[in-house]
C-alpha cells in the first residue's frame, strides 16, 4: 500500500500551482544579458533589445548583483565572458531555442502550413540550390517562411540553434533525426585566368603551381589525404576558412581550389585532371520534436528532394557535366541572366 494517496492535492501538486517565479524578478535582465553575450557589445545588445546602452549596462550589473557572480569582463576589445558568464549564456541560449520551438509549434497549430523554419546550410549549397529553388516551394506553401543561416558549427545542429541543418556526418543523439541525402563530389578546379597566367596544371608540373587551402580540409580523418599530397607538391598561396570567400579566391584566379563539382556550371571554371575526386556524403539533420510541426516536416521533405541522389549533382555516379534538370534550373537561370558573368563558386 502506498504511504500517500495520489488524489491528495497537498502531495500531488503541479508546478503551475506554485505562484512563485523561480527565476526571481530578472526575466528581462536575463534576456538582455543573452544579447550582450551573443554580440559582445552593449551598443549592439541595445539595438537588438530595442533599448538604450545605459539601460543595458544597468540591467546586466543588476543581474550580476543578484546572482553574486561576475559574468563578464569589459576590455578595450569588447566584452569577454567569465566562466560563470559563459555557462549562464549557454544555458540561456538553449532555453531561448526551446522557447522558439514551442512558440513556433503553437503558431503552426493555428494554420495548416504556416510558420518560420530555420535551416543551417553552407553558402554554396544555399546560393546554388536552396535559394534558387524556393520560388516553386513558396508558390505551393506561401505562408511558410525560411530563415536560411550559415552554420556556426558544421558538426552540431544544436550549436546552430536551427530546426535543421545540411551536414556532412550523421548525428546519433537523442532528440535528433537524420536522413542520408546524396553525395558532394569534390574535385580540383582552376579558372581560365589562372591557367592563362600559370599554365595548365597537370600531374607532372604541380611544383609550379599555387594552391588555396582551407581548415575544413585539414581534418585528420583521412578523407582529404589525396588533396594534401597534391598541395604539398606546390605552394600554398592563401588560406581561407570561409567557404564563400574560398570559392571567390578560386574565381579570382588566386590559385587551384578543391570545390564541389556543381561549380563547373561557372563558365570560367576548369576541372583539372589530377586523379583526385573526393565523394562526401551529405545528411539532413533535424530536431525530432520540431518535425511534429507541419511546416518543419514539409521543409524537411523538400530539402531531402533537392539534395537527394535524384539530383544529378548529388548522385553516387560522378559526372563532370550534368544535363539541366529541375534541381538546378534556378542557378542555371542565374548564370544566363548574368550574361555568363558567373556566380559564387563556394562550397
Amino acid at each position: 500500500m502506498d504511504a500517500f494517496d495520489e488524489e491528495q492535492q497537498a502531495f500531488n501538486r503541479s508546478p503551475l500551482d506554485d505562484e512563485n517565479l523561480l527565476s526571481g524578478q530578472f526575466w528581462g535582465e536575463l534576456r538582455v544579458f543573452l544579447a550582450v553575450a551573443k554580440t559582445k557589445s552593449f551598443n549592439r545588445a541595445a539595438e537588438l533589445t530595442n533599448t538604450s546602452q545605459p539601460r543595458v549596462s544597468r540591467q546586466v550589473k543588476r543581474l550580476q548583483d543578484l546572482v553574486g557572480s561576475q559574468l563578464f569582463i569589459s576590455t578595450a576589445r569588447g566584452i569577454t565572458l567569465t566562466r560563470s558568464g559563459e555557462a549562464l549564456a549557454k544555458a540561456l541560449s538553449r532555453l531561448d531555442h526551446t522557447l522558439y520551438s514551442i512558440t513556433s509549434d503553437l503558431k503552426a497549430e493555428t494554420s495548416d502550413a504556416e510558420g518560420t523554419v530555420s535551416v543551417s546550410i553552407t553558402d554554396g549549397l544555399n546560393a546554388f540550390f536552396a535559394a534558387p529553388s524556393l520560388e516553386q516551394f513558396s508558390i505551393q506553401y506561401p505562408k511558410i517562411r525560411f530563415h536560411l543561416k550559415s552554420p556556426i558549427n558544421i558538426l552540431s545542429l544544436r550549436e546552430n540553434q536551427t530546426d535543421m541543418m545540411i551536414g556532412y556526418s550523421p548525428t546519433e543523439s537523442a532528440g535528433i533525426r537524420f536522413r542520408k541525402l546524396g553525395q558532394l563530389h569534390f574535385i580540383p578546379v582552376a579558372v581560365k585566368d589562372y591557367i592563362r597566367k600559370y599554365g595548365l596544371p597537370t600531374r607532372d608540373n604541380l611544383e609550379q603551381h599555387r594552391f588555396l587551402q582551407s581548415e575544413y580540409y585539414l581534418a585528420r580523418t583521412g578523407l582529404w589525404d589525396g588533396w594534401h599530397k597534391i598541395v604539398a607538391r606546390g605552394r600554398i598561396a592563401h588560406y581561407c576558412d570561409n567557404s564563400f570567400a574560398y570559392g571567390m579566391l578560386v574565381k579570382a584566379g588566386q590559385g587551384i581550389g578543391l570545390l564541389p563539382s556543381y561549380t563547373l556550371v561557372e563558365p570560367n571554371a576548369v576541372p583539372l585532371e589530377l586523379d583526385l575526386r573526393i565523394p562526401v556524403p551529405i545528411y539532413l539533420i533535424a530536431l525530432t520534436d520540431r518535425l511534429n510541426a507541419r511546416p518543419v516536416r514539409l521543409v524537411f521533405d523538400w530539402l531531402s528532394e533537392v539534395f537527394g541522389s535524384n539530383n544529378p549533382w548529388f548522385a553516387d555516379e560522378f559526372k563532370l557535366n550534368n544535363p539541366p534538370s529541375i534541381y538546378d534550373a534556378g542557378f542555371r537561370k542565374m548564370f544566363n541572366l548574368a550574361g555568363n558573368g558567373g556566380a559564387d563558386t563556394s562550397g
